[in-house]
């Protein structure tokens, strides 16, 4: 009579953890096979990636493509609340953070170049136009190289790597290495790129990295991920900003 108790009671615990487990929404950008793995961030090309952090308490991530430009996406610089841009004053760029620690001498950011066309209060139109360069005061710490930025578009079929501060891992860097560009969407503001690579919030403005004759280069920009149970993510080509970079 015990042994069929506790297999009845070991029974309906499994069921409890099946149906909460089944009821839990999916962070959007991931799909139900999540494939993110802590990575070493002082290892290439992890250790060019940067927590941006606000004043509003709001995270992104960021790369280092220049010794004083930081690359990211447009809307983690937006406060809803004001319907603002943030200031500068307001934007702090950490390097090498992991757990708490950072590198302290980070110079400030003193300004913001972002496409004028961009509306972050339209987002789901505007992915195209979410992209967004932070100059620094100085020079970056020499432990973070900038990464090579790609001239052209990566073909549907590309491997590609997201790395980055997800939300739910925020005080690490994970990432997705088995991942694809799958191809590009034309919008209204320009090309998107189509992508699988796992990557929720707080990953916006990661790099979309392609190993091209054994440098990483910087193809995109992660913007957003799908709310459903595919993993199709979208990602600003290069080509949207290389002006700027010019």
């Amino acid at each position: 009579m015990r042994l069929t108790s506790a297999l009845i009671a070991g029974a309906l615990l499994a069921l409890s953890a099946l149906a909460a487990s089944a009821a839990a929404p999916l962070l959007p950008g991931l799909g139900p096979d999540d494939r993110r793995m802590p990575v070493d961030g002082t290892a290439a090309p992890w250790r060019s990636l940067v927590k941006v952090q606000t004043g509003i308490a709001s995270r992104c991530t960021g790369a280092l493509i220049g010794p004083r430009r930081v690359l990211t996406a447009a809307h983690c610089l937006f406060n809803p609340r004001t319907r603002r841009f943030l200031p500068t004053v307001s934007l702090h760029v950490l390097f090498g953070y992991e757990r708490g620690d950072f590198i302290k001498d980070t110079p400030p950011v003193v300004e913001v170049i972002r496409a004028d066309s961009y509306d972050p209060l339209r987002p789901r139109e505007e992915y195209a136009a979410d992209w967004a360069i932070l100059v620094l005061a100085a020079d970056a710490p020499p432990q973070a190289p900038p990464l090579a930025v790609s001239e052209s578009p990566p073909p549907p079929g590309t491997a590609v790597v997201l790395g980055g501060y997800s939300q739910d891992k925020a005080q690490i860097i994970t990432a997705d290495t088995a991942c694809m560009v799958l191809g590009t969407d034309r919008t209204t503001k320009g090309p998107v790129l189509i992508h699988d690579c796992n990557g929720t919030r707080g990953t916006s403005g990661s790099p979309l990295l392609a190993l091209q004759e054994g440098e990483w280069q910087v193809v995109g920009i992660a913007v957003a991920g799908s709310t459903d149970r595919l993993t199709l993510n979208f990602a600003v080509p290069t080509s949207a900003f290389a002006a700027a970079l010019r």
